[in-house]
């Protein structure tokens, strides 16, 4: 055999045994996109199969152990992007470019965070599991800031229906509960690395962490359990939550009157049940109130403005609305321009209104990305006018963390996904809200996983702040949560109904996380960089003595 055939055979050889490596790393990201994504809400389980979290992430690890520095970043942007195709397949439902865009946004993470695992493990090779746990933490903190802060599949929440393992949330906020959720996958996938065959030895080194691990859990839990309580004998709210089941942005004016209609009928029969006020979705009215009033810019939507608020007038319990709050951009000019184009910018706002008299408003301060907010218009006009063609709907950004006040109760209102960021709800709090009031509209996905996943998140922003938290969606999930965490109450989805319920108003214990926000996640950081460069250091250290 010549030599040129033997080389031939070599690379032969080489590229087979390569192909084989890279199809079982690549089942293994895959096997840890769908393990994670059951472990949330999910078309196989309404509230998510929690317990998988613990064991969702060790194919990840394997994967860092065993791959290649030239391996790992296509395999951070696979697993980024499958994971979120699959965790988040509802968005195809919104538009398809969301199904596009936020899978790569988070393909465009992981090519970054498999790296800095893959350092971890080389600097670690003892105790860099535990690295590597609190580098997860960072990652999910810092991708919930900024202007593509996006909450959706922090690990931690898929505890949400475990209520005595996530009372530590009133302590860490939800990356405790992360921590504890992590470890068990980042421990056993250094255990792993060698096969199956090398975990006794693994855990014959490391049986003292793993005990130590067992009994963090086990104080948890008798934490959890000691600090739950009963609010029966708390001063109760009664609240008529009106869920009208339908997407108020679709089929213009004449969808406008059918679900105002709705909404109407629906009130009359709740306030039968004599509740202290009414409560409908986010912009489940959405010709803007205050802009029809003041100017008649429109005829059609100014008379159906002129029905609403002489509906009000014959209230005599106070409504909280959803509406597409317009004001003059320009007050030095008029709300027409002589272009015809208005001088106008519009809010995603709540109104209370009380004797029929709009009494305050709170306008979204936390926007969605893309869909509703896109500051670089200047920087980016192409992607601008491409959001633009598909007819996303832009709003002003708020600037006031507004406390309403009726009947004696005050409570904030985040609005949509506002109620998914710990520090919007914290900020509430800590201005004085006694309750936290979520007007949102979830009916564009179409999806109960979309809904319960978004369900979960509040259940965080209750314990976090020790404060009761109403939902009203305008297709679900339509409910009561206690401080606790506990759901006493939820509308069937996509119907049309109401629910008159009860609400504690609670405000005898104050949290370490309403005070202090989300320290642990810092501190997570600040450890990760601190072992890095210890890490690093020692390195150096150990070459220049060699």
């Amino acid at each position: 055999m010549t030599s040129v055939g033997a080389g031939t055979i070599l690379r032969k050889k080489r590229f087979e045994v390569w192909l084989r490596k890279a199809t079982v790393e690549l089942l293994l990201l895959l096997l840890s996109s769908v393990l994670f994504s059951l472990a949330f809400p999910s078309l196989i389980s309404k509230w998510g199969i929690a317990p998988i979290a613990f064991i969702s992430i060790i194919p990840v690890f394997i994967v860092i152990h065993t791959s290649s520095w030239k391996s790992i970043i296509p395999y951070g942007a696979f697993y980024g992007y499958i994971t979120y195709a699959i965790f988040n397949y509802w968005l195809s439902t919104f538009h398809p470019l969301a199904i596009i865009i936020v899978p790569t946004i988070y393909a465009t993470y992981f090519v970054f965070l498999f790296p800095v695992l893959k350092f971890v493990d080389k600097l670690f090779p003892r105790y860099g599991y535990l690295v590597q746990a609190l580098c997860w933490i960072g990652y999910e903190y810092l991708r919930t800031k900024g202007f593509l802060g996006y909450p959706y599949g922090i690990i931690g929440y898929t505890m949400a229906t475990v209520l005595p393992f996530i009372q530590i949330s009133s302590v860490t906020g939800v990356w405790g509960v992360s921590f504890l959720v992590i470890l068990p996958s980042a421990y056993l996938g250094n255990a792993f690395r060698k096969g199956i065959g090398g975990f006794n030895d693994f855990f014959t080194t490391h049986r003292i962490e793993s005990y130590f691990y067992c009994g963090l859990v086990l104080i948890n839990l008798i934490f959890g359990f000691l600090v739950m309580t009963d609010y029966s004998d708390s001063p109760q709210w009664r609240v008529a939550l009106i869920q009208h089941n339908a997407d108020t942005w679709k089929g213009g004016l004449r969808a406008y009157e059918r679900n105002f209609k709705i909404l109407r009928d629906l009130s009359i029969e709740a306030v039968k049940d004599n509740p202290d006020i009414v409560i409908w979705s986010e912009t489940a009215f959405v010709p803007g109130v205050d802009w029809h009033s003041r100017y008649r810019t429109d005829n059609e939507r100014f008379a159906l403005v002129t029905d609403l608020k002489e509906f009000l007038a014959t209230q005599d319990v106070p409504y909280l609305l959803g509406n597409d709050d317009g004001q003059l951009k320009n007050p030095d000019l008029p709300p027409v321009l002589p272009d015809g184009s208005y001088n106008r910018v519009d809010y995603n706002a709540v109104l209370l209104y009380e004797d029929g008299i709009l009494k305050d408003t709170y306008r979204k301060i936390h926007l969605v990305p893309f869909t509703e907010n896109f500051p670089y218009k200047e920087t980016f006009p192409g992607i601008y006018q491409i959001l633009v063609d598909n007819d996303y709907h832009f709003w002003e950004r708020g600037t006031e963390y507004t406390v309403f006040e009726t009947g004696g109760v005050k409570f904030s209102t985040p609005i949509c996904f506002e109620d998914v960021f710990g520090y919007l709800s914290r900020e509430f709090v800590n201005n004085g809200a006694e309750v936290i009031v979520n007007l949102t509209n979830d009916s564009w996905s179409g999806s109960l996983s979309s809904q319960m996943q978004h369900l979960g998140m509040a259940v965080f922003r209750a314990i976090e702040n020790r404060r009761s938290l109403i939902r009203s969606a305008n297709s679900g999930m339509t409910g009561v949560i206690d401080p606790d965490g506990r759901i006493i109450s939820l509308l069937e989805p996509f119907t049309a109904d109401y629910l008159v319920t009860d609400v504690p108003v609670d405000t005898e214990r104050s949290t370490i996380y309403t005070a202090f926000g989300d320290w642990f996640a810092s501190l997570s950081i600040l450890l990760a960089l601190a072992f890095i460069l210890a890490g690093i250091i020692r390195v150096i250290i150990r070459r220049i003595k060699a």
